[in-house]
């Protein structure tokens, strides 16, 4: 890529928006030295790469890449015998333990979650140096001191060390609170001079306590004086701080070593940890950007849909629809200088830059987007002073030497192409330039504001116009991109809100040919159009969204209303029941007293009357009729029954239609909305279709009027495709279908798991499978219906 395309499309700004997603200064590098790649395999594998680091922020938030150091200084220095300093090492430590919990946080999200498979491929790179972590840990503490538990040496002079400071302060204190200190000392303190325990002392008492002289006040009044007393104490301090000395260089020096011994592998680690560092700034600014991965194509054609700015905020940022490749191979942006067609080129060059980096772009999903070899340019009203040259001779410079490269592979964005010059000859030359980019292949956007360009898109073939709407009411650019819509003069339109007297207009209109009038008044048409057609659409879209909610509202009252109508039936059984029970038993102890009193002789009841009498109670028992044992109709028809007749389903006391017979006594049958198996017994004949009557089963009218017999979900966010299962399964259940299929593609995984994760909840759903190898394989999903 050229660096004047880089730095014109503002490429560095994007870096420095990525810059903010790093977590070390090893990422940071690797954004400093990011640029667009031109090979399809790369860009794909680039893409790949950031989509699974999106899927890991989205399931846990972040990576664990805290305490990640730049150590390669360090090791490099270890190799070559310099001694590394406690931080230095404490750093090296951070960095290898920040490296381990990398590796074992990518393997473990893996191993319960979604396929990673190349994010596992950098981790297997990583080697864990945990012994060399807590050895280090356990000479140097938190601080950077170099721990008594670093040696057992070390650990001996240190109680050596500090016997001597308590025998010293013990003297010295005992100095201080004499009954003459007062007197003797300028303060009753102890304090350190040159490393020695000293005393403050007056000048006129210097010979008392005897000693040497460290050090004296700025007025020459006190002395501080190491008594003599305990100059041999201190003697065998400073021995004993020397010998420490000494072991934390031997310390420090074996740790050294430890480290330059594993120095490849931590230099490989830390590569690794830089590459990881990088991926997840990429997924981060996704997140911030609310970007998506587009499709990578290698057929020159792109599709962007509602294309964002990624420097403009998102709250005022216009998005825009721009097909490039397919149709047309080049699009001219007329119309006057109102702002909004330079932000169309920049936006459509920073995405093509940005998804050849890897970087998902500013786009919604479904997005296209292709590999070009080059991008030029030419953007901007740029002078050059040194070389005297005008903004028109610093265009053409820049034009020289993109015709000079471009080719077949090549996105060439003009801005304002052939400005800054004579109008007819700046027109002249523009249509050549396009010409001579047109034939050779390229990709092109240009704007320009010469009307004899309004006709260039419709003399050639896959030219198209374009414009940018401007709103006359309130005199701006709405910065909406219209295809197929060229621009259009609003000089007299402006000039007139603006005050201009009405004659003044008339008389300009006159000037202005007859032919220009004439086609000024179709282009205001065709935006009048466009806009009508967009906002019948928008209607269109919105009516549909609410019958799809209505549908969805009313199929899950009826679903709620045959439950509880089920619970209600079964509540009156179970409490008919009771009450049946209750009489029986009743009954019977009614019988057992008769009994008893005909043994006690007490009344004269003969047994056959006992038992007439218990008949009678059985008989009054009322017989219940349970839901699969109705009172017995006319069940068995008149004659044999068909698909396509009406049915009264006695089970349900609901109408229904057969469907088909899947069984010796059993039909499935339609009731509604749902399909159910009913027996032969549990129907009862009502009336067979008209002949003459094409009689439909289930007709579902959307917004095509048809429901397709499979769903493709590539390309889909994990949300949005998760609805539109929703939906399509309610429109298959409405249509009868028995059998679908869900395209979700192979991918990572996640779509394909949270897909049948939600089929597993479904409970029309009787069973799902991958499909077989004509079907599809594991890239989709065969779901048979109850």
């Amino acid at each position: 890529m050229l660096e004047r395309t880089l730095r014109v499309l503002e490429y560095d700004k994007v870096k420095e928006q990525l810059m903010e997603h790093v977590a070390s200064s090893l990422g940071r590098d690797k954004v400093r030295a990011l640029q667009p790649s031109t090979d399809y395999d790369e860009v794909v594998r680039l893409q790949e790469t950031t989509d699974e680091a999106a899927t890991v922020v989205r399931l846990r938030g972040n990576a664990p890449l805290g305490g990640v150091f730049d150590i390669r200084a360090n090791i490099k220095r270890a190799k070559i015998g310099s001694v590394l300093g406690p931080h230095e090492l404490l750093d090296i430590s951070s960095t290898m333990r920040a490296s381990r919990q990398m590796k074992n946080f990518i393997e473990d999200l893996a191993e319960n979650g979604p396929e990673l498979p190349i994010l596992l491929t950098y981790v297997e790179r990583i080697l864990s140096l945990q012994n060399l972590e807590r050895t280090i840990n356990n000479c140097i503490g938190e601080g950077g001191e170099v721990l008594d538990s670093a040696s057992d040496k070390l650990r001996t002079i240190r109680q050596q060390i500090r016997s001597a400071e308590s025998r010293i302060r013990e003297k010295l204190e005992g100095m201080v609170r004499s009954s003459n200190a007062s007197k003797m000392l300028s303060d009753a303190i102890i304090t350190i001079r040159n490393d020695r325990y000293v005393i403050p002392v007056k000048q006129e008492y210097r010979g008392h306590y005897g000693g040497i002289v460290h050090d004296q006040s700025a007025s020459g009044q006190t002395l501080f004086i190491e008594p003599q007393a305990v100059v041999d104490l201190n003697n065998t301090l400073q021995e004993a701080r020397g010998k420490e000395k000494q072991e934390i260089e031997r310390i420090l020096q074996m740790l050294t070593v430890e480290v330059a011994n594993d120095a490849e592998l931590i230099l490989e680690n830390v590569e690794v940890l830089a590459e990881l560092d990088f991926i997840f700034a990429k997924a981060h600014y996704a997140k911030k950007l609310k970007a998506s991965r587009p499709e990578i194509n290698n057929e020159r054609y792109m599709m962007l849909k509602k294309a964002r700015h990624p420097l403009i905020a998102q709250e005022v940022v216009v998005p825009n629809d721009v097909e490039l490749g397919g149709d047309f191979t080049t699009i001219v942006i007329t119309g006057p200088n109102t702002g909004g067609k330079t932000v169309t080129l920049k936006t459509i060059g920073l995405c093509v830059l940005m998804a050849q980096s890897g970087l998902q772009i500013p786009v919604l999903d479904g997005s296209e987007i292709c590999v070009f070899r080059n991008v030029f340019a030419d953007i901007g009203d740029e002078q050059s002073i040194e070389q005297s040259l005008s903004t028109f001779s610093s265009h053409m410079v820049n034009i020289v030497d993109i015709l000079e490269e471009a080719d077949f592979e090549s996105l060439v964005l003009f801005d304002e192409l052939g400005a800054g010059t004579d109008p007819q000859e700046g027109a002249a030359l523009a249509i050549s330039i396009l010409d001579e980019v047109y034939n050779r292949g390229c990709r092109v956007v240009a704007t320009t504001h010469y009307p004899e360009l309004k006709a260039y898109g419709y003399n050639r073939e896959k030219v198209i116009n374009a414009s940018v709407e401007f709103d006359i009411n309130t005199l701006s650019p709405t910065y909406k991109l219209l295809i197929g819509v060229p621009g259009r003069s609003n000089a007299f339109e402006i000039s007139k809100r603006l005050g201009l007297i009405d004659r003044v207009i008339e008389r300009a209109r006159g000037h202005v040919s007859t032919e220009t009038n004439t086609i000024d008044n179709m282009i205001s048409k065709l935006e009048e159009s466009q806009k009508n057609a967009e906002r019948a659409w928008e209607e269109a879209e919105d009516f549909r969204k609410q019958s799809e909610k209505l549908h969805k509202e009313l199929q899950n009252q009826i679903i709620e209303f045959n439950e509880q109508r089920d619970n209600m039936l079964l509540k009156a059984q179970n409490e008919a029941a009771e009450k049946v029970e209750e009489a029986k038993k009743e009954a019977e102890t009614i019988i057992r007293e008769l009994r008893h009193l005909r043994k006690e002789q007490l009344a004269n009841v003969k047994e056959h009357e006992l038992i007439e009498a218990k008949s009678r109670l059985e008989g009054a028992v009322p017989q219940l009729v349970t839901k699969k044992q109705k009172q017995q109709v006319q069940t068995a028809p008149q004659k044999a029954l068909r698909p396509g007749d009406e049915v009264k389903v006695l089970t349900f006391g609901q109408k229904g239609q057969l469907l088909e017979k899947v069984s010796d006594k059993e039909w499935s049958v339609q009731i509604g909305i749902l399909k159910m198996k009913v027996k032969e017994k549990d129907m009862q004949y009502i009336s067979s279709p008209k002949q003459t009557e094409k009689r439909t089963l289930a007709t579902v009218k959307g917004k095509d009027y048809h429901v397709g017999l499979e769903l493709d979900l590539r390309g889909e966010r994990y949300e949005e495709a998760l609805h539109r299962v929703e939906k399509y399964i309610d429109d298959a259940l409405l249509a009868n279908y028995p059998r679908i299929s869900i395209i979700h593609g192979k991918g990572t995984g996640a779509l394909r798991q949270g897909v049948q994760e939600y089929l597993k909840k479904h409970r029309a759903v009787k069973s799902f499978r991958y499909g077989d190898a004509g079907e599809g394989g594991l890239g989709v999903t065969v779901v048979e219906f109850k």
